[in-house]
């Protein structure tokens, strides 16, 4: 694949101190990096260590490592796990690192770094970028950089806009010409009236503000199905997602029904309840819950109860075994809350999610749903004043289905082999 002329530019004028590519996601950001890496680690003082720097060791093999093996060979760039501290690259050896928690910045004390990389860089704890800036002290010491731009107060923005010795591009997603026009249309529409279009698509810093889930809330009959209608869905499996109350909330039960081909969904039934429960009354709750479920579709059903509470999930496994009631209880894997938002956005977006007959609870927690004006960083408000459990627990019956729905969302030609979708958990380029 040929460059880009953006990606030209950076190869030929990125010579300070500090250099980043900053903006849209897929938008040949990294591509570049395949041929500026082997130039920086070729060039760099040898008395300096070289260190590659990602959100974790696992992302940064995924995102960095695995396409230069592929286009460079296994000669040239040596294999990495997500356990790894270092690797071979064009001959040199390269220490790698997670930059997710604070800690991690303890693993730069010491170091004299000639030449840093880093993939994902707003993602990081500040703490580790912050000893980093310390640890570029040789006379040529540089670093490149790239990330998706996040809320315009965010600690790398104030960095960038702070007079450093900088070269800096901006990307907006058509600086890629190589992808799929289906894909960009798709990416689009999914991101379309949400705070990730300006981000993720325009490469913009901007806050999250308002109404999350804007599209549902402002025309939610577009989503709505009688029972004639999620039946012409053909679910043929169930997942339940169950969050528990706590002292000022309540405890929530959504089932979800996915067809064979996981391409849609449809919001089966949903109850939230408050008050003082003991466990044998929240057991009988949600044995009746399964029960209705079981009397009205008869297909497999699997359960996904919030993993805080293992006493009270072994509680209901005893009380529908009691019954009789055939139900699979697992633990929900409880991601990152905006990774989540953004896969039931994108859901919403591609018209791939439905609310049937029974789910009020989940289409007035959709409507509801605000970002906190309170946070300066992207939060969803759970101050009491909307439903938070319902979303919960309808995000823990969609989380095991995410890979199976973006696979469906897009062609299989517009990611690469080893790519995250760039809707959930941290964008990959």
């Amino acid at each position: 694949m040929n460059l880009t002329v953006k990606q030209r530019e950076y190869l030929t004028r990125a010579d300070r101190r500090w250099n980043f590519k900053v903006g849209a996601a897929r938008s040949g950001k990294t591509y570049c990096d395949l041929f500026t890496i082997p130039m920086r680690i070729r060039a760099c003082d040898e008395e300096g260590a070289v260190v590659l720097i990602g959100y974790t060791v696992g992302t940064l093999c995924r995102n960095l490592l695995d396409p230069l093996r592929r286009f460079w060979g296994e000669d040239l760039v040596g294999a990495a796990s997500a356990k790894a501290d270092s690797v071979m690259l064009f001959g040199r050896k390269c220490y790698l690192l997670g930059a997710d928690k604070a800690n991690q910045a303890e693993r730069l004390q010491g170091m004299s770094i000639s030449y840093c990389y880093g993939d994902e860089v707003a993602t990081w704890s500040e703490e580790v970028f912050s000893m980093l800036k310390s640890r570029l002290d040789k006379p040529r010491s540089c670093f490149d950089g790239t990330c998706n731009p996040e809320h315009p107060t965010h600690w790398l923005k104030r960095f960038l806009d702070s007079g450093v010795d900088l070269y800096l591009q901006t990307y907006v997603i058509e600086d890629n010409p190589h992808l799929p026009a289906d894909f960009v249309a798709n990416l689009k529409k999914e991101y379309a009236g949400t705070v990730w279009y300006d981000r993720m698509i325009l490469g913009r810093w901007v806050a999250a503000e308002g109404v999350i889930y804007r599209e549902l809330a402002d025309h939610p009959q577009e989503y709505l199905l009688d029972g004639e209608g999620v039946r012409r869905l053909h679910p043929t499996r169930i997942a339940v997602g169950v969050d528990f109350g706590g002292t000022r909330s309540g405890t929530s039960f959504v089932a979800v029904g996915y067809p064979a081909d996981c391409t849609r969904l449809a919001v089966l039934r949903s109850e939230r309840f408050f008050g003082q429960v003991d466990a044998r009354e929240l057991c009988d709750r949600f044995a009746d819950f399964i029960g209705g479920l079981w009397e009205e579709w008869q297909l497999p059903i699997s359960a996904y109860c919030d993993s805080a509470e293992p006493i009270l999930i072994r509680s209901l496994k005893a009380c529908v075994s009691e019954r009789g009631l055939p139900v699979h209880l697992r633990k929900a894997r409880k991601g990152a809350v905006n990774g989540r938002i953004r896969l039931t956005l994108s859901l919403i977006s591609s018209r791939r999610f439905f609310l049937g007959p029974g789910s009020d609870t989940v289409l007035a927690a959709l409507r509801t749903a605000v970002w906190d004006p309170a946070q300066v960083h992207d939060q969803r408000l759970d101050n009491g004043s909307t439903d938070v459990d319902s979303l919960d627990a309808l995000e823990y019956a969609v989380e095991p289905y995410t890979a199976r729905l973006l696979r469906q969302a897009l062609p299989s030609a517009a990611l690469p082999p080893t790519a995250k979708h760039p809707l959930c958990g941290i964008p990959s380029e």
